[in-house]
């Protein structure tokens, strides 16, 4: 089972607490990009995003577990890669001329593109350590969904879930698909008879497991494939954003101090 994740709902408390902060300092009107706050809040928000770029690729590079889990340096990556960005967005005192509106182009770009790849991401099985599961352990765990719905009674049961989509709409549609079948299970559910009802929650669990495990296993192969392909278009886009990153930097102090 994959272990819940709050890294989402992390960044929205992170980005709604600087928020707060933003609006006190914009009562004396918005913060300008070359003031101490402006400053200081791009810098922090550079300095998040070069350690979503970096450190997570560096832990992926780590042979052993000594550095913690790869799960939670995902769950880190994806902080940082919303916290970073929108923290420059509050950097750029709403003005987007020139380079800089080039790099709040970019950000936005590589925000979304992070947001779809971790969609596709979450749509392959893995461990709590964030090792992909092999299909045998797959097979092996509908196997034994199957053998508990046989003692429970409801054996033809195990088929109630609809046929899967086909392609790229095995992943990004799986949301309709998941309401398909629940839709589809409750049916099925409300027509067993007396004795069926008692086991009826006994028999949805094996069903949603069973459900949830033969619908990674149909989709390992488009997911690897939609992964190889975000992973040929996010990878230039970060190179391109940190590129722009770096001028617009090497611009700011070359105007704001060494040109004095």
């Amino acid at each position: 089972m994959r272990q819940r994740t709050y890294e989402l709902w992390y960044a929205l408390a992170a980005m709604i607490g600087i928020t707060l902060v933003y609006v006190l300092v914009a009562t004396q009107g918005i913060p300008r990009a070359s003031g101490v706050f402006g400053h200081g809040i791009g810098i922090l928000g550079f300095v998040l995003m070069l350690s979503t770029e970096m450190l997570y690729s560096l832990r992926k590079r780590a042979k052993g577990k000594a550095l913690g889990r790869m799960s939670t340096w995902l769950q880190i990556h994806i902080f940082t890669g919303l916290v970073g960005p929108f923290m420059v967005l509050l950097h750029s005192s709403w003005k987007f001329n020139g380079l800089a509106g080039v790099l709040m182009l970019l950000t936005v770009i590589i925000v979304l593109s992070g947001v779809v790849g971790r969609y596709i991401y979450t749509a392959v099985p893995r461990t709590v350590d964030g090792d992909e599961v092999a299909v045998r352990d797959l097979e092996q765990q509908i196997a034994l969904a199957d053998a508990k719905l046989q003692e429970l009674g409801a054996p033809r049961l195990a088929l109630v879930a609809p046929p899967a989509p086909g392609g790229a709409a095995l992943i990004f549609g799986r949301t309709l698909d998941r309401w398909r079948y629940h839709r589809e299970v409750d049916r099925a559910l409300r027509a067993l008879g007396a004795a069926g009802q008692s086991h009826a929650q006994q028999i949805k669990d094996r069903l949603d497991e069973r459900y949830r495990v033969q619908r990674q296993i149909q989709s390992l192969a488009i997911v690897r494939r939609l992964l190889a392909v975000w992973h040929t278009i996010h990878i230039p886009i970060g190179v391109a954003l940190f590129t722009v990153a770096f001028i617009h930097v090497v611009e700011t102090l070359y105007y704001a101090t060494l040109i004095k």
